[in-house]
């Protein structure tokens, strides 16, 4: 458990910083720290809106809009955004000294941080500037030959399916895709079917870790171990599950994992990881060409160039408040806000879910469909009259609204969610 002292220590500004933390800074940490010490349950603190009152006030989010879209990218809260932008300023006094030799060393210490909170050995973890990024290293940093056969979903991020179109376009690549059901109910059908689906050519299997079509959590250690005993590599498309979910990327077995942490850890825009298993390293391709001498350095995998250090080192104060929050106690609420909206809809039979929502099988996000109104003038409708951002979700075989609220979202706005939502089930659509 994390204590008061350990808390502000990890809150501190580093030895650079010359921002003065202003009154709130100082008032969300005693917030924080008083709730490392508090004994209720996860559950019990996702329904105390004073906390989450503290919690909503630290994020300079623009309230004259309802972003229910968060699954694609989150702000940051002032501790970290504040931080971000004073290291930017001090980049850009004298770059080759400031930037590279003065905040550039301190990449390594959060790396371990980093490592430490997600699960893995620091020598297994480069950073990246995002989950696509990190997932087409990978992709194409794997050696594959024309006849090979690579695995995915159906339902897995189209950039990722697309970097694999790529190679079969350049390489002569397979590419077999496992149709998922929707929603997805039964983690053993889901086994069942990446097993009927591996074959003699098998060599690469990429499972998304948490579906980005409707926030469902697949099984993907018992999938990975499944993988790892017919001799296949796998890649796990984490977005939408580092700081959503709580779990280690050791415990998953997988060989690759890559994650953005600009959506729920609230870390700068354009950051990302990438676990690759020590084994791995040298026998996977940078994306970026990198010397000999690093082919089994983690490391060579983040040789992109010249680039700002700030949204790397900003990691370190998203990582303080995620953990100042608490892993379980944050998931708690994003599940009440979810379970708030899908709670006051679901009643009405034309409502249709497509996340089951059974406990460790989703989090925030969940999607839903509306029968007789087409979900992208729905999206349009929310946004255009009612100012709420959705995703729209237009599958092959399913649409609907995507709705991801997070832990600066208040009651009023998903209550204001909920009631534009019933006036088109009440009245449809304006024309």
């Amino acid at each position: 458990m994390l204590t008061r002292r350990g808390f502000v220590a990890a809150c501190a500004a580093p030895p650079l910083a010359a921002v003065a933390a202003p009154a709130a800074y100082h008032r969300l940490r005693e917030v924080l720290a008083d709730a490392a010490q508090d004994p209720r349950g996860p559950a019990s603190f996702a329904r105390d809106e004073d906390f989450w009152r503290e919690i909503q006030m630290a994020f300079p989010v623009d309230r004259s809009l309802t972003n229910l879209n968060n699954g694609g990218v989150s702000p940051s809260p002032s501790v970290v955004h504040d931080q971000y932008e004073h290291r930017l300023r001090v980049s850009n006094d004298a770059p080759p000294y400031h930037m590279w030799r003065v905040l550039a060393p301190n990449r390594e210490t959060v790396r371990t941080q980093l490592a430490n909170a997600v699960g893995c050995d620091r020598e297994e973890l480069a950073f990246t500037r995002n989950a696509s990024e990190s997932l087409m290293i990978c992709q194409h940093g794997i050696d594959l030959v024309a006849g090979d056969e690579v695995l995915t979903s159906d339902q897995d991020y189209p950039r990722m399916q697309m970097a694999f179109e790529q190679r079969r376009r350049r390489h002569g690549i397979v590419i077999r895709r496992v149709e998922l059901p929707v929603p997805c109910v039964d983690d053993d059908d889901v086994v069942r079917r990446f097993a009927a689906a591996i074959g003699e050519r098998t060599r690469l299997l990429l499972l998304s870790h948490v579906i980005n079509l409707t926030g469902q959590v697949l099984p993907v250690a018992r999938v990975c171990a499944l993988a790892r005993e017919r001799g296949v590599r796998t890649i796990v498309d984490g977005a939408h599950a580092i700081a959503h979910l709580p779990f280690a990327i050791r415990e998953l077995g997988c060989d690759h994992y890559g994650s953005s942490l600009h959506k729920w850890l609230f870390a700068p825009i354009g950051t990302g990881l990438l676990y690759t298993k020590k084994e791995r390293i040298a026998e996977t391709w940078p994306l970026l060409s990198a010397r000999q001498d690093q082919d089994g350095d983690i490391r060579k995998f983040e040789e992109i160039g010249t680039h700002p250090v700030a949204p790397a080192l900003g990691v370190a104060e998203a990582l303080a408040f995620h953990q100042g929050l608490g892993a379980e106690r944050k998931l708690a609420r994003l599940v009440y806000l979810r379970d708030r909206w899908i709670d006051a809809l679901r009643g009405d039979a034309r409502v249709r879910l497509h996340t089951d929502l059974t406990p460790g099988r989703a989090g925030a996000i969940a999607t839903v469909q509306i029968e007789g109104v087409p979900s992208a003038a729905l999206v349009k409708h929310l946004w255009q009259r009612h100012r709420i951002l959705t995703a729209l979700i237009a599958h092959p075989r399913f649409e609907g609204v995507r709705v991801s609220p997070s832990v600066y979202t208040t009651l009023a706005e998903i209550d204001r969610f909920v009631e534009a939502v019933h006036a088109v089930l009440r009245d449809g659509l304006p024309s």
